[in-house]
């Protein structure tokens, strides 16, 4: 787990500070009274970057935690001397704080997003220092986005084991304070075009930004101008290629930053995709070309890490065994995924939706009894789903988001309304070159894509009730004003569920109707389904799902990734599109 976190914005110098570490659960949150940012170290030992309810942690410690403290020395290297230092953390849930030598160095609440926290004041090139993370999670509360997480003791149904505390790299970074912060890319596809919009940690008088995009050695483009925050920069290609599915081309991108003299002050490498998603007369378009969404539902679990994937050859398998299975893209399903996953679906030519796990945060409960819960609820949510985007919307693979899942029991409809309008304007202010699927399957507000989930196993059914006009509504009374014409998917169907022999010892199974006796009966009744979506006119679905996970067995793979059906009989049956699908 020592490869660079961040591969669409990567510098030379950093430091890893995955492995092993010491932690102390603290069930009864006394630590800070006990003096625990002090530490120089606890007793048990831990893995990082894995939760601690999982095999790959080293404690596998699957009860509640309500916080939990980390501790590792770290030496920050001489040559550092000058520069800031950045201490990354690629993912704590839920809220955190971190200490060093006993000093506070900030905090952040949201246990799904990337964050950092500048720790120059704090350090010393040369010397070494006593890093304790306290995180506190409280998955129980309600106000706290956790997405398929199990509330209660043991897993049930669709929700999964807990993670708690440090669940993704950490690492540290030496920056200059005159480098850059972030650079967002659009491409314009139409136009042969990138526009950079960079953000600096500071600008020197007379320092300069150059970009270059390279196509191998060939450089198809370059803009050297004056450092500005937020100032557009337009690169025209020379003989411009397009980003697809089936031809992932990627540009690879250097920015340096050079001061007054010349001198160098920061370098960064990257990428990027020349491609244009959009939606028009009722479907979607990728390259101003028609194309029918062939999704999988993709939760995001593993085995042995739970949240973290072990390493780079599981999360680029995942994806491969989706392609293999006849699918063009996957919805990322209540989770915001590694980095690195969308680093292989852009180099792999794999279309996504970029979602939230919103689950947690108790609409049913908001303006009701717990006034204060529901304003932080709604309070922390704004910040995170803001990360969310902004981290990952350089990414061609992600064609569309999807801030909120299955939003059907608000406890005041017209404020549950409004809050996910106001949430579908921040996504599109943050990206206005995707569509929003506002909140999928139920209820629509503000919406780009008219998406809807049906479990039904019976395909003469299923087509009766997608072709209801004007369009399948959970709540009509609540949705008709969102209905615009736009395109409809069924983004959840399927969930056929098939036990393979010799695999069903947990007491708890679960899955969308009566398991199929055989995977040829499994099978028939995939193919029965997703013929019927084709016929009923749909831009697209997102068929439940890639994989088992835990107790939840309608996957088309095991938990463990072995299959339960013979890859070519599933290509056959999601490889196919409508006539007028251009992919």
């Amino acid at each position: 787990m020592n490869r660079y976190p961040r591969p669409q914005f990567k510098r030379n110098e950093w430091l890893s500070l995955n492995g092993t570490w010491s932690c102390c659960i603290d069930n009864a949150e006394s630590g800070m009274a006990r003096g625990f940012a002090s530490s120089g170290g606890f007793e048990t030992p831990i893995r990082i970057p894995f939760c601690p309810e999982s095999r790959l942690s080293g404690l596998v410690h699957t009860d509640f935690i309500n916080s939990i403290w980390y501790h590792r020395r770290v030496t920050i290297p001489e040559e550092w001397r000058g520069k800031e230092v950045l201490l990354h953390f690629g993912g704590v849930d839920y809220q955190c704080e971190v200490f060093l030598d006993g000093i506070s160095a900030g905090s952040h609440t949201g246990g799904a997003v990337s964050f950092e926290q500048n720790i120059t004041d704090l350090v010393s090139a040369g010397k070494t220092h006593d890093l304790v993370v306290y995180a506190v999670d409280h998955i129980r509360s309600h106000i706290q986005c956790f997405g398929k997480q199990s509330v209660s003791y043991a897993n049930e149904k669709a929700n999964y084991t807990r993670t708690t505390g440090i669940w993704n790299d950490v690492w540290l970074e030496p920056v200059s304070r005159g480098g850059l912060r972030s650079c967002a890319v659009v491409p314009d596809y139409d136009g042969g075009t990138f526009l950079f919009t960079p953000s600096f940690r500071g600008i020197r008088e007379g320092s300069h930004l150059r970009i270059g995009v390279y196509d191998g050695s060939f450089c198809a483009g370059e803009r050297k101008v004056r450092c500005a925050e937020g100032i557009p920069i337009a690169i025209e290609l020379k003989n411009p290629k397009e980003w697809s599915p089936g031809q992932p081309f990627l540009y690879d991108l250097r920015y340096t930053v050079t001061d007054a003299s010349g001198a160098v002050i920061d370098e960064v490498s990257s990428y990027a995709g020349l491609r244009k998603f959009h939606v028009e007369g009722g479907r979607c378009f990728l390259n101003n070309r028609p194309i029918f969404l062939r999704f999988v539902l993709d939760q995001g679990f593993y085995p042995d890490g739970i949240w973290t994937a072990p390493d780079d050859e599981t999360i680029r398998r995942d994806i491969e065994l989706a392609k293999r299975a006849g699918f063009n893209g996957a919805r990322l399903h209540q989770k915001v995924f590694d980095e690195r996953y969308h680093y292989y679906a852009d180099r792999l030519g794999f279309l996504t939706w970029g979602e939230f796990p919103d689950w947690g945060i108790g609409f049913w409960r908001q303006f009701t009894d717990h006034p204060v819960d529901s304003y932080h609820a709604f309070r922390d949510y704004f910040p995170q789903w803001r990360e969310a985007v902004c981290r990952d919307r350089n990414h061609p693979s992600i064609v569309a988001w999807t801030p909120f899942n299955e939003r059907n029991k608000p406890a005041d409809i017209a404020e549950h309304l409004r809050f996910i309008a106001d949430i579908y304007d921040l996504t599109r202010s943050l990206d206005p070159t995707r569509p929003v699927n506002d909140t999928s399957g139920l209820i629509h507000s503000k919406t780009d894509l008219w998406t809807v989930h049906n479990y039904t196993q019976d395909a003469a059914l299923l087509a009766e009730q997608l072709k209801r006009t004007p369009v399948y509504m959970y709540k009509p009374e609540i949705e008709e004003r969102a209905w615009k014409g736009q395109p409809f998917l069924l983004d959840e169907f399927g969930g056929v569920t098939y036990i393979p022999p010799g695999t069903d010892d947990e007491k708890n199974l679960w899955g969308y109707g009566t398991p199929s006796a055989s995977p040829e009966a499994a099978l028939s009744i995939m193919k029965d389904l997703t013929r019927t979506v084709m016929e009923c006119g749909l831009a697209g679905y997102c068929y439940t799902q890639l994989t088992d996970v835990e107790q939840e067995r309608n996957g088309l793979y095991q938990f463990d990734r072995t299959p339960k059906y013979r890859e070519e009989d599933l290509r056959e049956i999601f490889s196919r599109k409508p006539d007028w699908s251009t992919e």
